[in-house]
């Protein structure tokens, strides 16, 4: 081949080495960590190497690749499903919790203010963080498999995950309730029971992993003290681990809130990742922008 034809080519893969994976966070110590321990894992000649069916990566959902502030959304959303299906339920005006919901009393809601206000008006999927994007593709170009373990409802994370973050509904790991199989009018239907099967919050978390992966994570991403347990499980494995925190420290494009938050409260789980050397994302320092809108 001439050189004439070579030079492109050269230039080509010059410039795609040069891409920034991550271009929405900030030059900085997590950052850089993040880049190495792919590096070190996904190389071959790594002492540390590991092979593509073990990269498996674990992501909270509420408060680590979406906001949780005033609410968790998912709350939001059954307080909709409460307002609209109202109509075919005239006893929910004189029955708790329904009749609060249909009265808008919502002190969690009105405490924020007017910025918090405008911001669930937002659809929900808008308000995924674009850093954490960057994180999920980036890891999946690597050979990872990617995960969402939260305490949220499995069913309602799964109609939206893989849309959102490029997550099937085969790799959400959430609470789940008990399930019945039953025959209605000639027809297989699934009918949901009012009792849980797993919270999969805290030590749930380890649990669900185990019961629905099989594989012990090397990567896992959390935000509060409800994601404690999983990071513990993580970095409990042999060979290069990594344990990350979200910190919520932006009060102006999100919300600042961290060890005395009624929801996602990061005190604990801070202090150990303070000890042990775990990453901790600093939300205003680490992140150039934080929603995919700006």
């Amino acid at each position: 081949m001439c050189l004439a034809l070579l030079l492109p080519l050269i230039v080509a893969r010059a410039a795609h080495a040069q891409t920034d994976p991550l271009p929405s966070w900030n030059e900085g110590e997590v950052k850089q960590a993040i880049v190495k321990f792919v590096q070190v894992v996904t190389s071959r000649d790594s002492a540390e190497y590991v092979a593509p069916e073990a990269r498996i990566a674990t992501f909270d959902n509420d408060g680590t690749l979406w906001s949780e502030q005033p609410m968790y959304f998912q709350g939001l959303f059954a307080f909709d499903r409460v307002k609209a299906l109202a109509p075919k339920h005239p006893e929910w005006t004189s029955k708790q919790p329904f009749k609060g919901i249909l009265e808008n009393d919502m002190k969690a809601v009105a405490a924020t203010g007017e910025k918090g206000l405008a911001e669930v008006q937002r659809p929900y999927n808008e308000m995924v963080f674009q850093p954490m994007l960057e994180l999920l593709a980036y890891l999946r170009a690597n050979g990872f498999k990617t995960f969402i373990v939260s305490g949220g409802g499995a069913d309602f994370m799964r109609v939206f995950t893989e849309q959102v973050y490029g997550i099937p509904p085969e790799q959400v790991v959430g609470s789940v309730g008990e399930t019945r199989f039953e025959m209605r009018n000639g027809k297989p239907v699934l009918v949901k029971l009012p009792k849980l099967n797993l919270i999969d919050d805290k030590a749930g978390k380890p649990v669900g992993i185990h019961r629905f992966i099989g594989r012990r994570p090397i990567l896992a991403f959390g935000n509060s003290d409800g994601d404690q347990q999983m990071l513990q499980w993580t970095a409990a494995g042999d060979g290069a681990r990594f344990m990350g925190l979200v910190r919520h420290t932006d009060a102006q494009r999100e919300w600042a809130y961290d060890r005395q938050s009624s929801i996602g409260r990061l005190d604990k789980a801070l202090d150990e990742a303070t000890a042990r050397g775990w990453s901790v994302v600093d939300m205003k320092r680490d992140w150039k922008k934080i929603y995919p809108f700006e």
